[in-house]
């Protein structure tokens, strides 16, 4: 954040959400950031909330769309919330908020780690290939002025790497925690600020479209995958 920036959030842990805008408000200003609780799986509760950013700050320039969640137990909402709501959240912006209010265009940054394969969680996975595919199909209509990009951070140390219970995530694939404890013994994850920071690459250069930034404890780079051959493309008016 700086002096020029407003920032909202979502997020569904109030208690969390709530010492979090504290500690923002502090340093930058309290009408600086906003906090709103809403679960993104429900397609009513965040319709809702994302009105009243656009009420409170008038419009909105850059969304960070990194929900998520690691489930494999309960399968179908991992789907709803790392998948579905995505989509909800950027057909909403498009549909309604450019062709019917005319608002300020938007610069989605999509967060997601479909680059790798994981044995543990094929729900999750697929979810974030998904992601990935969706995210460039969208942003080929750069005609509506809506720069669509995808960072893809590789094991990003949060709480889920500390989880006791890994069978409250992983289920039938929890027999494979080796996986998990040969990435810590090998320290071979990023942590929040670093993702952040490349995350501004994406977002302040407008060349940007499309793009995939990849990365991992190496480094960062740009990924190309296969492009559909000019021929085939249907024309869409």
């Amino acid at each position: 954040m700086s002096e020029f920036m407003m920032v909202a959030f979502i997020d569904v842990n109030e208690p969390l959400g709530k010492e979090l805008k504290a500690g923002l408000a502090e340093e930058y200003g309290p009408d600086t950031v906003e906090f709103y609780v809403a679960d993104v799986s429900s397609k009513e509760e965040f319709t809702g909330v994302f009105q009243k950013i656009v009420d409170r700050f008038g419009h909105i320039d850059i969304m960070y769309n990194n929900a998520g969640i690691l489930n494999e137990n309960d399968w179908e909402n991992t789907i709803a919330i790392n998948m579905v709501h995505l989509c909800v959240c950027v057909c909403m912006y498009i549909y309604i908020y450019i062709y019917i209010y005319t608002l300020y265009l938007l610069n989605f940054f999509i967060l997601s780690t479909g680059l790798w394969f994981v044995p543990t969680a094929p729900i999750y996975r697929a979810t974030k290939y998904a992601v990935v595919g969706f995210s460039r199909a969208v942003a080929m209509k750069s005609n509506l002025g809506v720069r669509i990009n995808i960072l893809c951070p590789g094991v990003v140390k949060t709480n889920l790497l500390s989880s006791p219970n890994l069978e409250d995530h992983f289920g039938q694939f929890s027999e494979l925690e080796g996986l998990k404890e040969m990435v810590l013994e090998r320290n071979d994850f990023e942590v929040p600020d670093d993702v952040a920071k490349a995350s501004l690459i994406l977002v302040t250069d407008e060349s940007k479209n499309r793009e995939i930034l990849k990365i991992d404890a190496d480094g960062m780079e740009f990924i190309s995958l296969p492009e559909p051959c000019e021929s085939s493309r249907p024309n869409i008016l």
